[in-house]
C-alpha cells in the first residue's frame, strides 16, 4: 500500500512552537496525544481563556471542558481525562518559508496502489466518497447507482414513502447499500452501495456499470469535506423515498449501545437495507447572550459582587486556649483508642511529630459529640490545621467554632439572568460567575512560595431563581467569605497539583443539559448542596451569625 506523506510548518505562537501538547487518556491508563491540528485549537481556545471549546468545527464529536479538563463525547457522552503538558518546542526555521513538501510531488501524479482495496459496501461507501472529494469538492455530489446485485427472492418488500418525504429532525442517515422499489410493474429493481460523483460526470444507465470505482489519491480529503458530503447524500436519500430503521438507544454513558449501533448498521447494509440512527443530545455549557440591561441584581442579596483578599485572622492566642472552649477533661480514660495516634486512651498519646506544651497522657472529651482523644493528639491536628480557632472533630466532623478555608484570593460575581433552567421554567437563572487568577500560595496552602494555576476561570455557575434557590446563595456567599469553595491541591480530573480545585461543595456548571452530571434538570441538587454546606457548618445560623 502506498500513501502519500508530508512536511508541514507552524508559527511560532502556536502549540508546536511553544512545546505545548494536548493528551486524552485512553483506556488502558495512559496517554495519547491530539493531532497536532487539534492540539493547536484546543491551545488557541486555552490561551483565550474560553471556558471550553468544541471540536465540531474540525470535524470532531468532542468538548474539552477546561474547568474539568475532561474530553466529552457528544454522541456517547462518555467523559474522558485530558491533559496539557510542555514539550521539546520544534525548531524555528530562519528565513523564507519553504513550500509544503510533500509525496508524490505532484498532485496531478497519483500512485496507483499495487493491491485492489476491499470490495465490501462499506469500503465501496468510503471511495466513492473520497473519489468525489478528489474529483469536485464538496457540495457537487449527486447518486448514481452502481452494478445491481442479486435480491433473494423471498425478502419481503418494504413500504416506500411519499416523493419528497422528510426524515424526522434529529435523525442522521447512515447508509450502505441501499434496495430501492421499482416504480413501476411492481418489479424490485436491486442496486448496490451508491457512488458518489460529480454532476458533471456523465451518468451510467441502471446495472451498466462496471462495478470498479476510480480511486484518485486522499491528498484533499479531509473530515470536513466527508461530513458535508454525507449530509448531502442523506438528503438525496431521504428525498427518493428510501424507508429507514431507526436505532434507538444511543444516548446511554456506556459505549455498549453505540457499538451495537455500529454493529447493526454493518450488519443491515450489509444486507442491502438503510439505517437511521438516532442523534444523541446536545451539550449545552452557557445560556444564550444576555446584554448588560437584561442583567438584574438579586433582591434581597446587597451588590452583585464578593471579593476575598486576605486569609482570617487568628481566634486564639495559642491551641491550648482554642481546644479549652471545647473539650472536658476525663480523668478516668475509657478502655479504647484514641482515633488520630491509635494507641490506648489509657496510656501516653503515640504523637511523635512536634512535641505540644501539653502532657501526652492528658486526655479530653469534645462537649457537643463526646468523642474522647488524648488532648497531646489534638493539639498537633489543630497545630497541622488552618489555626483558625475552629476544631472538627475526626470521628464524626462536627465543626467547633467557625470553620474557614484556604481558598486563594478571587472574586465571585452572582445577578439574574432571563433565561429558565430545564426542570425549572417557572423562573429565571441565578448565574455565578467565579474567577480566581494564579498567584504564590501563602502560609495555610500546601507549598508554601510556591506558584499555583488556576484553570478553567471564569467559572459560571447555575442556580434556578426561586425561594430555595436564593437560599442557596445566601450560603454560598456566607462560603465564599469564609474561603471554602475552593482550595488548593491536586486536580482529581488532570492529576495536575498545585492548582485550584473544588472544595467538596457541588456546583452546576452545565446550563441547558446535564449530559456530564453537573447540569439541570436535577430534583435533588438543591437539598444536596444545602448538606453540603450543612457539612462545612453553613447553615440559616450561620447567615445572623454573618449579620452580627
Amino acid at each position: 500500500t502506498i500513501r502519500p506523506v508530508r512536511r508541514s510548518y507552524y508559527d511560532p505562537s502556536s502549540a508546536p512552537g511553544k512545546g505545548v501538547v494536548w493528551e486524552w487518556e485512553n483506556d488502558s491508563g495512559s496517554w495519547t496525544p491530539y493531532d497536532m491540528d487539534v492540539g493547536i485549537t484546543i491551545q488557541r481556545a486555552y490561551e483565550k481563556q474560553h471556558p471550553w471549546v468544541d471540536l465540531s468545527a474540525i470535524g470532531f464529536c468532542y468538548v474539552i471542558d477546561f474547568a474539568t479538563m475532561g474530553q466529552i463525547n457528544r454522541q456517547t457522552q462518555r467523559k474522558r481525562r485530558v491533559r496539557r503538558r510542555l514539550d521539546m518546542v520544534y525548531p524555528l526555521v530562519s528565513g523564507t518559508l519553504p513550500k509544503s513538501q510533500s509525496w508524490p510531488a505532484s498532485p496531478g501524479v497519483v500512485a496507483t496502489p499495487p493491491v485492489p482495496t476491499c470490495a465490501c459496501p462499506q469500503c465501496l461507501l468510503v471511495m466513492s466518497v473520497k473519489a468525489t472529494v478528489s474529483a469536485t469538492g464538496p457540495g457537487t455530489a449527486t447518486l448514481q447507482p452502481r452494478k445491481p446485485l442479486p435480491v433473494p427472492p423471498a425478502a419481503p418488500k418494504a413500504p416506500a414513502p411519499a416523493p419528497g418525504a422528510k426524515a424526522p429532525d434529529g435523525m442522521t442517515m447512515v447508509r450502505g447499500s441501499l434496495k430501492p422499489l421499482a416504480a413501476q410493474g411492481g418489479r424490485r429493481q436491486a442496486a448496490s452501495t451508491p457512488a458518489l460523483s460529480s454532476a458533471s460526470s456523465t451518468a451510467s444507465p441502471p446495472g451498466a456499470g462496471s462495478g470498479k470505482a476510480s480511486r484518485p489519491g486522499l491528498g484533499t480529503l479531509n473530515r470536513s469535506h466527508l461530513q458535508r458530503l454525507a449530509i448531502a447524500q442523506s438528503r438525496v436519500l431521504i428525498a427518493s423515498g428510501v424507508p429507514t430503521v431507526p436505532v434507538k438507544n444511543l444516548t446511554g454513558s456506556s459505549p455498549v449501545n453505540p457499538a451495537l449501533a455500529g454493529i447493526t448498521g454493518i450488519l443491515m447494509s450489509a444486507a442491502g437495507l438503510p439505517v437511521c440512527l438516532t442523534r444523541p443530545p446536545r451539550l449545552v455549557l452557557h445560556p444564550p447572550p444576555v446584554s448588560k440591561s437584561e442583567i438584574q441584581s438579586i433582591p434581597g442579596i446587597s451588590h452583585t459582587c464578593r471579593k476575598t483578599t486576605k486569609k482570617q485572622a487568628k481566634k486564639g492566642k495559642t491551641p491550648e486556649e482554642v481546644l479549652k472552649k471545647y473539650l472536658q477533661k476525663v480523668r478516668h480514660p475509657p478502655d479504647e483508642d484514641c482515633t488520630i495516634c491509635m494507641e490506648r486512651l489509657s496510656a501516653p498519646s503515640g504523637y511523635k511529630g512536634p512535641q505540644p506544651a501539653v502532657k501526652p497522657d492528658l486526655v479530653g472529651k469534645l462537649v457537643k459529640c463526646g468523642h474522647v482523644f488524648h488532648l497531646h493528639c489534638l493539639v498537633a491536628m489543630y497545630n497541622n490545621g488552618n489555626k483558625d480557632g475552629s476544631l472538627q472533630c475526626p470521628t464524626c466532623k462536627t465543626i467547633y467554632g467557625v470553620k474557614t478555608g484556604t481558598q486563594p484570593p478571587g472574586k465571585m460575581e452572582y445577578h439574574i439572568i432571563p433565561h429558565a433552567l430545564p426542570g425549572h421554567s417557572d423562573c429565571k437563572t441565578i448565574r455565578i460567575i467565579y474567577n480566581i487568577p494564579p498567584g504564590v500560595q501563602g502560609p495555610e496552602h500546601p507549598n508554601p512560595g510556591k506558584s499555583f494555576t488556576a484553570r478553567g476561570f471564569p467559572r459560571h455557575c447555575y442556580l434556578p431563581d426561586s425561594e430555595k434557590g436564593r437560599k442557596v446563595l445566601k450560603l454560598l456567599l456566607v462560603a465564599w467569605d469564609r474561603r471554602l469553595i475552593f482550595a488548593i491541591g491536586t486536580s482529581s480530573t488532570t492529576g495536575e497539583s498545585d492548582t485550584v480545585i473544588w472544595n467538596e461543595i457541588h456546583h452546576k456548571t452545565e446550563f441547558g443539559s446535564n449530559l456530564t452530571g453537573h447540569g439541570y434538570p436535577d430534583i435533588n441538587y438543591l437539598d444536596n448542596v444545602l448538606a453540603e454546606l450543612a457539612a462545612q457548618g453553613i447553615t440559616e445560623e450561620s447567615l445572623v451569625q454573618e449579620k452580627d
